[in-house]
């Protein structure tokens, strides 16, 4: 199956296909600071049910050194969709990661579950007690999750575990989101499920399981904003309810974005959940989704406001102004993100259509409404929602290049495009 691109473009695929290469979620650069070296894990399969024992090569294409790939350590704590939130640590040094492992400690807050920060230069190696989810910019502190929860709750971004999945408590008041110190170690819980249950109360809540994702920290590392999401069906995503919540570093100030509860006749003893489509719950018309920041105030998101769902722009300090982005021309969710040089330009791409099982890459000028399709990618519709392959488009430093993982060539690969005409325009 051959990519189908906008003629003017340049682009490449990262690996000789050998083996199967790919880089998990959107929300932060593959690319180092120099934009030279780019990370990946390196895998033998294209698909596979995951489980425990599934090993993965964590590494690095070197651009400078004909894209030589580099293994540095092996993680068998990673998915499809988020890989093992592998990312690069730039308020540290330019030559740090960080990435999820699985661990022998049992009596880990999260067993069997951990983080290590590895030099790829000196090969020097630090383990920390708990996953990470999302690092700050400035490199002090990371956020963690319970990826078992999440394997519960939402299979496709958690980690499964031996004898497991396991019962957890609906709505915990010993569990949530933590904070760790990237230092020491340390860490706390900045808010708990049952904070969250309290906070704005719905009634909804009351018989539900709750959960945390899509967590980021602003670029000044002094704000992060959640998805908090409940539901008593966690095997339909139809019947997920969300809430964008935005909260300060040590807990303080947490401010209700939106909220997404609505009637949900799935819930009925008679809905058939298989009858849902792979794609259905991302097309939902309740779904909030996708949200990052666009700088240190603003927070682009697909979801409702007022009645109607759109690529919004909210205001984290003004929780009343949110503006449509987009309108009559970004009407799919998609995975975006703004220019790291130039917040003119957004970045996103569509889910597979139903019909052709085609998707779209593209950029969006936020300034002129100009929207500038990059390519179509084929998605194999035989992989399922837990190994299929969206296109998590990433920018380069510079804000000149796009990294995808595609499936169009049979293959799961990671491919750079060249925008740098398009920006410049």
């Amino acid at each position: 199956m051959e990519i189908s691109m906008t003629p003017y473009l340049s682009s490449r695929r990262f690996g000789d296909g050998d083996k199967h290469h790919f880089f998990g979620y959107y929300n932060k650069s593959t690319w180092d600071r120099g934009d030279r070296r780019v990370l990946a894990l390196q895998v033998p399969m294209m698909d596979a049910r995951l489980h425990p024992g599934l090993e993965a090569e964590v590494g690095y294409f070197d651009t400078v050194d004909s894209d030589a790939f580099h293994v540095v350590d092996t993680t068998c704590a990673w998915n499809w969709q988020m890989g093992a939130q592998l990312q690069w640590l730039d308020g540290i040094s330019d030559s740090k990661i960080i990435y999820n492992v699985r661990t022998n400690d049992a009596d880990a807050v999260y067993p069997g579950f951990g983080s290590r920060i590895r030099d790829i230069h000196s090969g020097a190696v630090s383990d920390l007690p708990l996953p990470i989810y999302v690092v700050a910019p400035n490199g002090k502190f990371a956020l963690s999750v319970d990826y078992r929860r999440l394997y519960i709750t939402h299979e496709t971004i958690g980690y499964s575990e031996h004898g497991g999945p396991f019962t957890l408590d609906a709505c915990p008041a010993g569990d949530g989101i933590r904070v760790m110190d990237l230092d020491t170690g340390a860490h706390r819980i900045l808010v708990s499920y049952d904070a969250l249950k309290q906070y704005h109360h719905r009634a909804s809540m009351d018989k539900a399981i709750h959960w945390v994702s899509h967590i980021e920290i602003n670029p000044g590392s002094s704000r992060i904003l959640f998805l908090h999401r409940w539901t008593e069906r966690v095997e339909d995503e139809t019947c997920f309810l969300h809430r964008l919540i935005t909260i300060n570093p040590d807990g303080s100030d947490m401010r209700l974005l939106e909220c997404s509860d609505h009637p949900l006749p799935q819930l009925a003893d008679d809905f058939d959940p298989d009858a849902v489509g792979t794609f259905d719950y991302e097309k939902s018309e309740y779904q909030i989704s996708h949200p990052l920041w666009c700088d240190d105030e603003r927070i682009i998101v697909w979801g409702p406001n007022d009645g109607s769902i759109h690529y919004h722009l909210y205001q984290d300090r003004d929780a009343g102004e949110v503006a449509v982005v987009g309108e009559g021309m970004l009407t799919e969710n998609g995975h975006m993100s703004f220019s790291p040089t130039n917040k003119q330009w957004l970045l996103s791409d569509t889910y597979p259509d139903s019909g052709t099982n085609e998707r779209i890459l593209f950029l969006f000028n936020i300034v002129d409404n100009r929207k500038i399709d990059l390519g179509s990618f084929y998605a194999d519709p035989d992989l399922k929602k837990e190994n299929r392959c969206d296109l998590h488009p990433r920018w380069n430093r510079k804000g000149t290049k796009v990294c995808i993982d595609s499936v169009h060539e049979n293959q799961r690969q990671m491919y750079e495009i060249d925008v740098s005409t398009i920006v410049a325009s």
